[in-house]
């Protein structure tokens, strides 16, 4: 994929990127190498201030970075606002909180018969990010945010479709006074990530993306025995029981499938209701599906805009495709307009059987699909019917049921009567096909540090 800015409303090109050669992509690791030797010793204090001062900048260009947050990648620019504000509350998050998740966490000396005994966490070095483009801020700054106040160096190689984007990150941290190479910018292909994870001076890499990808970047790492975090996406369950309250349920799975044009990892995808209340509940979802506005991504009104490639549209259609081909119904959407741009609509699906598709692939566009349960054994055998377990909504007021939901739905996450989502205070990531690793929180923060021991002698 060639490094560009094409809108996803038209189609158009609107501006293109060299490829670093060779030579620059050696310079930028030199100089990542270099500042990391130096940038661990900075104080606390000293990276407090910058990621606060980071923050204020995205507040002051929310909007033109809104912009081009949608023009790149097609979401609607109210989503690209509140994306910005998230990735301000998590720079702000770690400068208030850093020091007191990364502090020295002691042990009884007598115990290991030691007159001090304690672990220190201390940063490895240089940090590869391979990230993807449907939250183009936010999947990288929940990356830089921590590794940066833990005293790591940064590397970003973005999606091709997100260069602006990817530059503004380097950027903003410059301006915020960071010091010089501790977060970059590698304009570079697919092809040459692995030369990058091998690299001596990279101790560590973590990928938002693709199965496929995350098996590759998972191989390059363990083959160089380095550590690595992997996000691979996710097909979400959205169990709605009969004592949940149906209508906030049905908006809520409205709001969570087309968020972001449908395109995030963490959207409920499979919603699996249970037989007394599937009617009426089906019903109230449609409902709420065909009343979202398609449109200009620009404008306040619109909620669903265009999917961000060519590619991604045929993905989806695909899909969908073998689904109803093979005796799946359709009960609102299905067929993409005739028009410029990569536009497909809400779409739900009823019937979806094992020999579709769809049943095991994660489908990253506005699709539901809609599954009658006969009870909460039911319910819970289709939800891990996957080899994803990312996320996970159960609408249920029954305590019992709750914690049912808790134990047994394979996930990373389980959100109870709200839907998903990413918080700074909260780690996120996933198991099975999923990936492993997590981010944000305390143990986002630590997965790329040196946990030392440190046993000093009576």
């Amino acid at each position: 994929m060639p490094i560009a800015t094409t809108d996803p409303r038209t189609g158009a090109v609107l501006k293109t990127f060299d490829e670093l050669t060779d030579e620059q992509l050696e310079d930028r690791l030199a100089r990542a190498a270099a500042a990391a030797s130096t940038y661990r010793l900075t104080s606390f204090e000293e990276r407090e201030g910058w990621l606060r001062q980071a923050a204020d900048i995205l507040d002051k260009r929310t909007d033109e970075l809104a912009e081009l947050m949608t023009t790149e990648m097609g979401k609607t620019k109210k989503a690209s606002v509140a994306e910005i504000g998230k990735c301000a509350a998590v720079l702000r998050y770690y400068a208030d909180n850093g020091r007191d998740l990364l502090a020295d966490e002691a042990v009884d000396g007598d115990v290991v018969n030691a007159s001090q005994a304690y672990t220190r966490y201390l940063p490895l070095g240089v940090v590869l990010a391979i990230m993807p483009w449907n939250f183009p801020l936010w999947q990288a700054m929940r990356f830089a945010a921590p590794a940066l106040t833990a005293g790591n160096v940064g590397l970003l190689k973005h999606a091709s479709n997100v260069p602006q984007t990817a530059l503004f990150m380097e950027e903003l941290f410059r301006d915020a006074g960071f010091p010089d190479d501790v977060f970059q910018t590698l304009l570079i292909g697919s092809g040459k990530v692995e030369q990058v994870i091998r690299d001596d001076r990279v101790a560590a890499a973590t990928l938002t993306g693709s199965e496929g990808a995350g098996v590759a970047v998972g191989r390059t790492a363990g083959e160089s025995l380095k550590k690595v975090v992997l996000e691979l996406g996710g097909s979400d369950a959205f169990v709605v029981m009969p004592s949940a309250d149906l209508a906030q349920a049905a908006k809520v799975a409205t709001t969570s499938r087309t968020q972001n044009n449908g395109q995030s990892c963490i959207s409920a995808k499979r919603f699996i209701v249970h037989q007394d209340v599937y009617d009426e509940w089906v019903g109230l979802f449609v409902e709420q599906m065909r009343s979202l506005v398609v449109g200009d991504p620009m404008d306040e009104g619109t909620d669903v805009g265009p999917l961000s490639t060519e590619q991604g549209r045929e993905d989806v259609e695909e899909l969908v495709k073998d689904a109803v081909d093979k005796g799946a119904q359709v009960l609102l959407g299905g067929e993409r307009p005739d028009q410029a741009g990569w536009w497909y609509p809400p779409t739900v699906l009823a019937g979806v059987t094992e020999d579709m598709e769809m049943y095991l692939e994660e489908v990253f566009g506005p699709v539901a699909q809609v599954y009658k349960a006969t009870d909460i054994d039911d319910a819970i055998r289709i939800a891990n019917a996957t080899r994803f377990g990312l996320g996970s909504n159960a609408w249920t007021t029954d305590p019992e049921e709750q914690e049912r939901f808790v134990r047994d739905l394979e996930a990373g996450q389980t959100f109870v009567n709200g839907m998903v989502a990413s918080f700074p205070a909260l780690p996120f990531g996933g198991i099975k096909a999923s990936g492993h690793g997590r981010e944000l929180a305390g143990l986002g923060i630590r997965e790329f540090m040196n946990a030392k021991t440190v046993w000093v002698a009576k």
